[in-house]
This record gives structure tokens, sequence and C-alpha cells, in this order.
């Protein structure tokens, strides 16, 4: 078997690993919801079954190649597997999956012992990682003041998930004073300057906490920090667009089991002449209706990954991504459907908070809301009526 064969192998056997402990992930997912607290057991379950080798290049341990277009399938799969268990969790591992990509990735400059010891600790330690980017709601922006042997870094971050427990946050900040080039430095969460706000209170995705950080006058040394370009590439972007695709996928697909655990344990049907759910149509009609909606999303979202990692000769860049952009739409749309239609079918004895059913609502649409489907609607008709998309820095701005 060839070392890309056997590589594909074991990231099937991974992302088999996380389906297979769905429940396990619920009901820690559950725990933290319920106590508004981070789903620590979780990412410790990730680390132990050894998921982050998916985001880690082989040189150094891991499953991937290194290339900007390759594992990207297996990292959507798996993304996927882990949000059915719990949203939270999903957009935690999700953080890491991304820093990780772009650390590890052809366009990063960090040297190679930097590299060695982040692979280190993530493979061996469970190292989170945080993308620490948005600067709305702040005064100012951060920056990154060079000094003798590395930069002082200074600023507020107002949306760092994954941050409930020990990791490292990947900081964009700009060059202070002249130098006001884009760069990207790594902190360590637990720095006695880096201040965590504990201010994420929002009613869904409880678990992420993703509070406001203030960096009070970091000193990170040289070799943890680099400089880099003000936009993402057409395939970093898809590639983004697909990971936020599958999170809301795996949430609708964790709506649905919980939906059809549910309903196996109910005595009586929707109506009054069915003396279970299995006779009643209309609890047959709804359940299939869903499962059919979440398996054509999930068939996008699948079909536009492996695109992205293995395009055909000939390949149109915009069509790829406007594929990315439909697969979130699909997935929003099925995963609060199928969210919202657990109390229809179950009914009022579903919505005690000894079950907390309510949270997968509550997760896709907090999570729903981080950007507009109605803006990716505008550019696929866009790329419809024209064959073209806008410039990227239209898309995502820094």
């Amino acid at each position: 078997m060839s070392a890309q064969s056997e590589g594909g192998a074991q990231a099937r056997t991974l992302i088999t690993a996380i389906r297979e402990r769905r429940a396990v992930l619920a009901e820690d997912g559950f725990a933290s919801d319920r106590d508004n607290t981070d789903p620590a057991a979780n990412l410790a379950l990730l680390a132990r079954i050894g998921a982050a080798r998916l985001v880690v290049p082989a040189e150094y341990g891991g499953l991937w190649d290194g290339t900007e277009r390759g594992g990207w399938g297996s990292v959507i799969r798996a993304v996927r597997e882990v949000s059915a268990g719990d949203g939270p969790t999903g957009q935690n591992w999700l953080s890491t999956v991304l820093v990780a990509r772009e650390l590890f990735g052809p366009d990063g400059s960090l040297p190679k012992p930097t590299r060695a010891e982040l692979a280190r600790r993530i493979l061996d330690d469970g190292l989170r990682l945080v993308s620490s980017v948005a600067e709305t709601g702040v005064a100012g922006r951060t920056t990154a003041r060079h000094v003798e042997g590395g930069v002082v870094l200074r600023g507020t971050k107002s949306f760092n998930t994954n941050s409930g427990g020990p990791g490292m946050a990947l900081v964009r900040c700009v060059g202070e004073g002249e130098q006001t080039e884009h760069h990207q430095v790594l902190v360590d969460l637990e720095h006695p300057q880096v201040r965590l706000h504990g201010d994420w209170d929002n009613m869904g995705q409880r678990g992420t906490r993703s509070q406001t950080v203030t960096y009070q006058d970091v000193f990170v040394p040289d070799g943890w920090h680099q400089p880099v370009g003000g936009q993402f590439s057409p395939v970093f972007l898809g590639a983004a667009m697909l990971l936020h695709s599958a999170l809301m996928q795996g949430i609708g697909e964790g709506a649905l089991d919980a939906l059809i655990q549910h309903t196996r344990t109910m005595k009586r049907g929707s109506l009054p002449q069915f003396a279970s759910p299995a006779e009643d149509p209309l609890i047959l009609r709804r359940i299939g209706a869903l499962s059919s909606r979440l398996a054509a999303s999930r068939a996008l979202l699948h079909s536009a990954a492996d695109q992205l990692e293995s395009p055909q000769a000939g390949e149109d860049m915009d069509a790829a991504v406007i594929d990315c952009f439909r697969a979130k739409v699909a997935a929003v749309d099925a995963s609060l459907e199928a969210a919202a239609g657990i109390h229809e079918i179950t009914g009022a004895r579903s919505t005690s908070n000894t079950h907390r059913y309510d949270r997968y609502w509550r997760n896709a649409r907090t999570f729903a809301s981080h950007d507009p489907i109605d803006a990716k609607n505008v550019y696929i008709g866009g790329y419809e009526l024209g064959n073209r998309l806008p410039q990227l820095s239209t898309i995502i701005r820094f």
C-alpha cells in the first residue's frame, strides 16, 4: 500500500472512531450547555483518539500532505461527525483545524523547529488553537511592535472561540509605527499578560467560550510570529465555508439523532388512532422529510469538499468556491429545520430541561447568525448572472 493510500485509510479510521463516539460527545455537550462551561472532556477525548493527526503534516507525525488543497475531504467529514455529537465542541475543534492549516500550510514562514514543537504539542499534549482575529466593538487595532529578539503585542480581540481551556492564540495584527504589515503572533493563553474577559454568554454555542481577550504588552520571541498577506486565497475561503457548513450540517444531524432516539421512547403517536409513532404517518412523514433534506445537504457538502481537494483539468476556481457557498446555504437551511422540528414532532413533554433538546436550535441559530446566508445567496446569484465571484476583499475583510 502506498503512503498516500495508507494515510487515507488511517483518516477514514479516525472519522469512524469519531462517529462511534457521537453519544459520548452529546452527553458532555449536554452538561457543558447546562452549566455554561468549556467542553473540556470532549476535546480531551478527541485528542486521545488522535483526531488532530488530520491537520498535522505527515513530516511531523500527522496525516496531511501539507499542500494547500490536500486533506480537506477528511477534515470536513471529521468536523461534521464531531458537530453531530456536540455543536460547540465542533466549533472549538474547527478553530484548531483552521489555525493549524494556516500555521503548517505552504504559505507559512515559521521556522521548522517552531513547527515541530507545535506539532508535538498538538499531537501529544492536545494543544488547542484559537483564531484571534475579530476586532468588532473594540477600540483601536491590535499591534505588534518590533523589539530586540521579538515583538510586543498589544490590543484586544472581541471573539476568541476555543479559549476556554489551555491553548495558544494565533493573533492577527499590524505592525506598529511605520511598519504596517500584517502579522500573525502565537501567544500562550496562560501568559500572565493575557486577560481573558469571561464575557461569552450567548444563547447557543455556549461551550465555545468565544470571549474577549486582551493582550497587555505581551513579548513574543522571534520564531513565534510571522508576516502574512492581507487576504486569504480562494481555496482557503472555500475551505472555511465548508468547515462552517460541516458544523451546521453536524448540528442538524445531531438534532435528527436526538429526535429519532426520543421518538422511539414515545408510547403513542401524534394522532389518537395510532398506538405508536412507528404507526403514525404524520411522524413518519416528518422524520423522512428531515432525513432526506439532511442527506441532500450532506451530499453537496462532501462533493464540494472533494472537488476542492482534487481539482479537475480546466477547473473554474470561482465555480468551486460557489459550490462551497451553496453547501453552506443548504446546510444552514437543513440544520435549522431539523433543530426546530424536534418539539413539533415529539410533543410538549420533550420540552423538559431534562432533555435540553432546545440546545440544537439555539446552537444552530447562533452559529447561523455568524455571517448572513442572504449574503451567500447574493454571491451565488451574482455568479449565476455574471459567472464570477466578487473581489475576495469584499467577502472577508481584516
